[in-house]
């Protein structure tokens, strides 16, 4: 396993607790830097670390929260899933999103939770005041997020959700799975012209326009109003070419990724320490972050 520790203020030592997230690839996440900046800023005496977990390891890998003892993980693409199979006890929303994304060890016993929906509601509502009770939203993507997104908007009141997709046949099987929580419906990307208008809100729940293909755009801008919210669940880059076009060609509302992001993030925290998470201290910490990069890039030979 392959470990990647951010350096901390504090020294660790013998009363350290460990976290990490699990992923492959997991060399680009953010978390390391956001969750050690939130035990420091907390006082908690803790570090977080990237673990390349590798295809066949997953299992061994958590067998190893147990054995170190560490008090919690977050589970990244792609083991989101297999993860489950390995836990204790798994949350009700998880269980209904079908993947988990924290785990908490609670001596020995391992619980897993799914952040990703609601953190992306706290931010969505915090972020644009947009209620959801009653109101329509468009759905691009029926892959893993737009499960705990779906899930997560059918719990807030949502009055029907379009989930359209490259292959309709996945949009339609995501309506089905999360249809006894909401009024639901699967679509193909060329109906997409004949939903928006409908929709108080159009979120991108694909990979579309993401570093480093940032000209690519999941939809028509035209059909996007100055009424509308438009969300995308990328965070890199921070404000993605729908969102900025949405914005300044249309006046719509926009809502990026990194809430979301900082969120999940936060629960997870959250769920660990049963303190409140320090959210503006993480958000700034993955802002710099980014800037940092952006130099570093910025230094490269041509």
């Amino acid at each position: 396993m392959e470990k990647l520790v951010l350096v901390r203020k504090q020294g660790l030592d013998s009363h350290t607790i460990l976290y990490g997230v699990f992923g492959d690839p997991v060399r680009h996440s953010k978390s390391p830097v956001m969750l050690n900046r939130a035990f420091d800023v907390a006082g908690i005496n803790a570090a977080y670390g990237a673990f390349h977990i590798l295809p066949g390891t997953l299992k061994d890998a958590v067998a190893g929260i147990r054995a170190l003892g560490f008090r919690g993980v977050n589970v990244t693409v792609p083991h989101k899933l297999e993860v489950m199979s390995y836990l204790d006890e798994i949350d009700e929303g998880a269980r209904v999103i079908g993947a988990v994304n924290t785990v908490v060890n609670e001596g020995g016993r391992l619980i897993g939770y799914n952040t990703d929906g609601i953190g992306y509601i706290r931010s969505l509502k915090e972020e644009t005041g947009i209620e959801l009770k009653g109101r329509k939203v468009l759905m691009i993507g029926a892959g893993g997020a737009a499960r705990g997104v779906g899930y997560a908007l059918a719990q807030e009141g949502a009055e029907h959700i379009y989930i359209a997709n490259r292959t309709k046949e996945k949009a339609l099987d995501l309506a089905d799975a999360l249809g006894g929580y909401g009024s639901i419906s699967g679509h193909g990307l060329d109906e997409i012209h004949e939903l928006a208008g409908d929709a108080a809100l159009i979120v991108n729940n694909t990979l579309v326009g993401m570093y480093p293909n940032v000209d690519e755009v999941p939809m028509d801008i035209s059909l996007i109003r100055e009424d509308h919210v438009v969300s995308d669940l990328i965070y890199n880059p921070l404000e993605t070419r729908l969102l900025r076009e949405a914005r300044e060609k249309q006046g719509a509302t926009v809502h990026s990724g990194l809430g979301m992001f900082i969120y999940q993030g936060a629960y997870a925290f959250e769920y660990w320490t049963g303190q409140p998470a320090p959210v503006e201290a993480m958000r700034k910490a993955v802002l710099d972050s980014f800037g940092e990069a952006e130099a570093d890039r910025q230094k490269q030979p041509n």
